[in-house]
This record gives C-alpha cells, sequence and structure tokens, in this order.
C-alpha cells in the first residue's frame, strides 16, 4: 500500500473522529485524588461524556449506573456520610474506559479567597522552618491551584498568560495531601486554619484556595448578583478598566497588563484579567457550586483601601457576596470568616484609610449574620503590606470556627467595643468578649484610645471598662485610629481589640 496514501488516510480518520484518541469521559477538574468531599451533605459528582453513553460509577461501595444528558453533562448523587479519615476511592467508567480516583477523605471544605496575603506561601512564612517537623498533615488536604498572570507585575502578559485567561483554563491544580513538599506553596493562613480545627476536632479539613495577589472583592462577586443590585450594578456596567466605580490600582494593573496587547478573550465587560469583575468568580467559584462546602475565610481588603468611597462601600459589598454565596450553595447559614486589616504605616504605602476601613470591617459583624472577624492590627509591618506572621492570623480564624461553627466552648475573639458613654467627667467604654479580664500587651499603659482621631488621651482599665477622665462630653471616641497603630488593649486570651470608632452617649 503506498505510504503517502496510509498517512493521509490516518490523518483523515483522526479529523473526522478526534475523541477516538482522547477520554471520552471526564470528571469536573475539582476532582482528583487525594481530595476531601463536605459531610453530612449529599455527595455530587458530575463531568462530561458522549451523549447517550451509560457510565457506571462506584464510591463507598455503593453503585449506579446513570447516562449522559443530551449536553453532554451528566451528574451522579451519593448519600451523605459522616466525617472519615480512612481513605477511599471512586472507580467511573464507560465501555471503553475506567478513571479512578484514590484516597479521598470525607470532611469539611473551606473556600479561601482574598489577595496576597491570603495566597502568601509557608515557605515565606515566619514560622515556617520551625512549622517544618508538623508538615505531615494526613488529615489536611489543599486545593491550590496556580492562576494564569501569577506575579507578572507592570509589564504586559505574556502571549501564553493570555491563552489561558479564560474561565475554563485560568485556575490549573489539583488536590495535595499535606506533607513536607506540598505544604510549601500552600496559603499559610489556610494551612494554619486547617491544622488547627483539625486538630481540635478530629475532622479531615479541605481547603479550596483561589486566592488572587492585588484581586478587588469585586473579581470574587458574580456579574449577576452586582447587576441586579440597586446599590452595586455600576460596577458591572460597561468596560471594567474604564469603570470609576472599581478601586483606582486594580484597573491601573489591569491596563498595564493587557495595553497593546492582542487575542485576549473580552465580553461587554471588557478584556478578561484576574481582576475584572467576576472573573474569579465565574472562573473558580461557579465551577464548584455543585459541591457542597463547610464555609468561606476571606483575607482581602488592600486593593479595596486605596479611595475612601471604595472603603465606605466595602461592608455592604462584602454583604452582597457572601449572600450571593449563600443563595448559590443553598446553605443561607454558611459561615464567613474574615481577616480586619493589619498595621502599616504610610511612608511606603498608601495606608491613610486603614482606620476606616478597619472600622469598616468591624462593623460586618453586625451586618453579615454568622461571620466572624480576625483582629490582626497587632502583627503588621510597618513598611511591608505582606506581615509574615501568617500563624496567628490562621489561628484566629479557627478560634472563630472552633467557638461558632464547631460549638467548643472557647473565647473566640478579642474585646469589641459595645458603647462610650460620658458620666460625671469620665468617658467609659464597655466591651465583650472580655473574657476574664482586660489588659494590654505590653503590660505597659493603656495606649491607642483618642477623641479627635489623631491625639492619645490618658486611659486606664477598672472593673472590666476603659476609663477616661475628661471635663467635657466628646462627640465621639476612637480606637486604634492610627495606619500602623500601637494600640495594646487586649482581653485574658491576648486577643486584641478591633479598631473602632463610636458616637459618645
Amino acid at each position: 500500500m503506498n505510504l503517502k496514501f496510509c498517512k493521509s488516510t490516518i490523518l483523515l480518520f483522526l479529523l473526522l473522529f478526534p475523541f477516538l484518541g482522547s477520554a471520552q469521559i471526564k470528571l469536573a477538574k475539582i476532582f482528583s485524588n487525594n481530595m476531601v468531599l463536605q459531610q453530612n451533605e449529599p455527595i455530587r459528582f458530575w463531568g462530561k461524556g458522549l451523549p447517550g453513553e451509560s457510565l457506571s460509577i462506584e464510591f463507598a461501595n455503593k453503585k449506579q449506573t446513570i447516562k449522559v444528558n443530551s449536553d453532554s453533562t451528566w451528574l451522579a448523587i451519593f448519600k451523605s456520610q459522616k466525617y472519615n479519615t480512612k481513605a477511599q476511592s471512586l472507580i467511573l467508567e464507560s465501555e471503553k474506559e475506567k478513571i479512578e480516583l484514590k484516597n479521598i477523605l470525607i470532611g469539611d471544605i473551606w473556600l479561601c479567597i482574598g489577595q496576597s496575603n491570603m495566597e502568601w506561601p509557608m515557605s515565606k512564612e515566619m514560622h515556617y522552618k520551625s512549622e517544618i517537623k508538623e508538615s505531615n498533615q494526613a488529615n489536611i488536604r489543599f486545593f491550590n491551584p496556580t492562576y494564569a498572570g501569577k506575579n507578572t507585575y507592570n509589564i504586559p502578559f505574556s502571549d501564553s498568560i493570555i491563552k489561558k485567561l479564560n474561565p475554563n483554563d485560568f485556575y490549573q491544580g489539583e488536590w495535595e495531601s499535606c506533607d513536607l513538599n506540598t505544604f510549601k506553596a500552600m496559603s499559610a493562613v489556610a494551612y494554619y486554619f486547617g491544622k488547627k480545627v483539625s486538630n481540635e476536632t478530629g475532622i479531615p479539613i479541605g481547603l479550596i484556595n483561589i486566592s488572587i495577589g492585588g484581586a478587588p472583592l469585586e473579581t470574587f462577586i458574580s456579574l449577576k448578583s452586582l447587576k441586579t443590585s440597586a446599590a452595586f450594578a455600576d460596577k458591572a456596567a460597561g468596560d471594567w478598566l474604564k469603570n470609576s466605580s472599581l478601586p483606582v490600582w486594580a484597573r491601573e494593573r489591569g491596563r498595564q497588563n493587557t495595553t497593546g496587547k492582542e487575542n485576549i478573550q473580552e465580553d461587554e465587560n471588557g478584556r478578561n484579567h484576574p481582576f475584572k469583575t467576576g472573573f474569579a468568580y465565574k472562573s473558580g467559584i461557579e465551577p464548584i457550586l455543585n459541591m457542597p462546602i463547610k464555609g468561606v475565610l476571606c483575607y482581602q481588603g488592600e486593593s479595596n483601601a486605596q479611595e475612601i468611597e471604595r472603603v465606605n462601600e466595602y461592608a455592604a459589598l462584602s454583604a452582597l457576596m457572601i449572600s450571593d454565596y449563600r443563595n448559590q450553595w443553598g446553605n443561607p447559614k454558611m459561615p464567613f470568616y474574615f481577616v480586619q486589616l493589619s498595621s502599616i504605616d504610610t511612608v511606603q504605602y498608601k495606608g491613610q484609610l486603614w482606620p476606616n476601613f478597619r472600622d469598616e470591617q468591624r462593623k460586618m459583624l453586625q451586618l453579615i449574620p454568622n461571620s466572624g472577624m480576625a483582629v490582626t492590627s497587632d502583627i503588621g509591618f510597618r513598611n511591608d503590606v505582606h506581615p509574615t506572621n501568617k500563624k496567628d492570623v490562621g489561628a484566629r480564624l479557627a478560634q472563630w470556627a472552633l467557638a461558632k461553627t464547631y460549638r467548643q466552648n472557647i473565647i473566640h475573639a478579642g474585646p469589641l467595643a459595645r458603647n462610650a458613654k460620658y458620666k460625671s467627667g469620665n468617658l467609659i467604654v464597655k466591651f465583650k468578649n472580655m473574657s476574664a479580664f482586660l489588659s494590654t500587651s505590653d503590660d505597659k499603659s493603656l495606649r491607642g484610645f483618642s477623641i479627635d482621631g489623631k491625639n492619645d488621651v490618658p486611659a486606664s482599665i477598672r472593673n472590666k471598662r476603659v476609663i477616661i477622665p475628661l471635663t467635657e462630653k466628646p462627640e465621639t471616641i476612637y480606637y486604634g485610629w492610627k495606619s500602623f497603630t500601637d494600640a495594646n488593649l487586649i482581653n485574658s486570651e491576648k486577643l486584641p481589640a478591633s479598631t473602632f470608632k463610636l458616637e459618645v452617649e
């Protein structure tokens, strides 16, 4: 037979039948070896296949047969299980193919969102070297994907990055079991959170980390929820790079990465980019909505703290986001635990509005039911937006989860101002979350209180209250109202008080 004819025939055959040399059945990208599935919720597996094809799927000694839908999708649902540290396998088969996933645990899944301080890897964390000996945590699993454009600053994206700027290819990764090699790249905040919760409850913890360095909150919010919001519809209108309702810094970075480049996918909201409104939601959250999760952890805000308009809307914008998540997952009480911004000076970083922003985050506790805030103003770096002590951050988030989600009887937060009243020449500030007593973090005189937001006034602790002697009633009392604050009020659990601004009664 003519060799040239054979090659042409083979080429024509492959063009006409492109799937014969590749997988016919596929699981969604979120599924892989070493994963965690959510306990006490129906277990869902889904993916794609040939329309009408019969598939056999086996998990936890249960087996069922399903058919692929006409749109090539399939879904299999198994009964819920209580958490289980014994590894299980999934077997998916068609007439000609077989997929097997191993080392699957049943536990609790926490979705981690935010920007670089959530993304910050263990390898750069303050306690990394001492933590190495603790790194083999078999009950902690990470889905810690990389993303297109990571660490690409102030320059145009390369062609290889541009090819991945679409929801299907933006995040790339698979589940990993926590050990010495894998935990180096994992979010340090998520690692310490997962370790503390798992070790104290015995429950396997899965951590899905889709944080993006520099990302504004808007990229993690669905376009639909923004468009249907009277307050925030403008954020989803027109080209995001020209939209004055979005953070200035994020739009500047977007222009740096995309100007002069061709072949970037775009739609009515402009060119795709990690910071584009709704893009992280579309790429990382929407694809996993079939998978139940336990709750959401968020460490974000630096990119939304540069203009007063963005600061003043942050609590309501966060409430919109988590309300939509709860609605999409069908879980109206889904826990939402977030990190209050730390401290930073204003010499090398534009931190002038950080006190306002921290106070705005404090208001989220009242605005968002079943939420919690880890205060970190005591562990910030003066000249660096990336404090490296993530151990305390993760532990403080875990305290909220252990108390509120896992129902442990523990003190979970630092002092939160309840009210401020002027009486008989004294301003009296009352708190909640005091535990046994109030004190100072350095055993020195109490610092951080002000009646003008600038200059400290003498204050002392008496009977679990803060007393400030004043000859006249002030309109407002401030605490921690400096970008880099040295305020030192703590409770008996050594948890710091939140920045606040209160009207005096």
